[in-house]
């Protein structure tokens, strides 16, 4: 089996240049162990291009991130698909993290979630609801702001343009039970680890 192997396909990911950088880091990143979760590119500092990753099995330290980005930079810089100058941020996903993947959207049922579909269903695209059910097609909300009142509404993954988890204090809870359930694992098989929403950056012109 090749690392490749290991790693589901995105069900939610990028259009236009952010989809072309995806397609030159994601076969490095995946080389590595890591797994692409997101890329934005955006204005802030001027231009910043954050590249999200993680291990498969939701990991990812600031070590982690240097090591990303010691690999694919100079791979950014041959294939040069960004005309200016721009910051190049590796980070973790965070609690609040975007779900792209059949798996973040199981792992994740219970809490609330922000999604926005790629076409208008009765005459809005953007919904937060608490995410009732989930498996590799589709998942289930319940929206509590729908007009007529509250509903449960279907969604096909393939149809959604982006969704994240809603920061509420549940999820922070949930979110460090983990976290400590993760370390004390690793603490019985005589492993160190951290998990942080760190980052690491980098200007390339």
């Amino acid at each position: 089996m090749t690392s490749n192997d290991m790693f589901v396909p995105r069900v939610i990911t990028e259009s236009g240049i952010e989809a072309r950088v995806a397609q030159i880091i994601e076969p490095v990143i995946e080389d590595l162990g890591y797994q692409l979760v997101r890329i934005k590119l955006s204005s802030r500092d001027g231009s910043t291009l954050q590249i999200m990753a993680e291990r498969p099995n939701g990991e990812m330290n600031v070590e982690d991130c240097a090591i990303v980005s010691r690999a694919i930079s100079p791979v950014l810089d041959v294939e040069d698909p960004i005309d200016r100058n721009y910051h190049l941020e590796i980070s973790t996903p965070g609690i609040d993290r975007p779900l792209v993947r059949p798996k973040d959207f199981k792992d994740w049922v219970g809490f609330e979630v922000k999604i926005e579909s790629q076409m208008m269903r009765d005459g809005r695209k953007r919904y937060r609801g608490l995410l009732k059910q989930a498996d590799d097609e589709q998942i289930l909300l319940y929206i509590e702001d729908a007009v007529g009142g509250p509903v449960e509404e279907k969604f096909m993954l393939t149809e959604l343009e982006d969704a994240k988890l809603v920061m509420t204090d549940a999820l922070v809870a949930a979110a460090l039970k983990r976290s400590k359930a993760k370390q004390a694992e690793l603490n019985e098989k005589g492993e160190v680890s951290f998990i942080e929403d760190d980052e690491t950056s980098k200007t390339h012109h």
